[in-house]
This record gives C-alpha cells, sequence and structure tokens, in this order.
C-alpha cells in the first residue's frame, strides 16, 4: 500500500497532518464486540492525536468481530461495575 495515499494529508479537526504510527495494540469497538489488532500502522494527528484507519482496517475488524476470519487468539478484559 502506498503510505502517500493514506497519509499526509490535513487532519479534519485541527490544522495537523495525518502521519503513520505504528501501535503494538489498538482496540476496536465493534457492534459484535470489541477486537483488538496488533502491529497495525494506523493515521495520527500530529497536532489533536485524532487516529484515523484505513479501509483495510476496518474490514479486519469487520471480519473478526462477525467470526468470518477466526482471532489468533482470545483474551479475557476484566470489566468493573
Amino acid at each position: 500500500m502506498n503510505n502517500k495515499k493514506v497519509f499526509g494529508y490535513r487532519c479534519e479537526y485541527c490544522t495537523g497532518i495525518v502521519r503513520p504510527r505504528r501501535l503494538q495494540r489498538e482496540a476496536f469497538k465493534h457492534r459484535a464486540g470489541f477486537v483488538i489488532l496488533e502491529n497495525v500502522t494506523v493515521g495520527v494527528c500530529d497536532r489533536c492525536g485524532n487516529r484515523y484507519y484505513t479501509a483495510e482496517i476496518l474490514r479486519q475488524v469487520q471480519s473478526i468481530a462477525t467470526g468470518k476470519v477466526p482471532p489468533h487468539r482470545t483474551e479475557q478484559v476484566p470489566v468493573g461495575a
């Protein structure tokens, strides 16, 4: 994928520029539950920190959340009241 097409544009919330950032873990909330992707590159505004996701990443989250693609592993998440 060509990062010039995916990153380097102006943030929609401020005057910052969206730059690629490789994250160890990024959690996504989906109507079917939560999905965590590891070692994923997302767009992050260099000024306000807003995050941007490619369609490819969102399709991967959708596939895992709906069971079309099995997760590599499942982890328990503590929930407080």
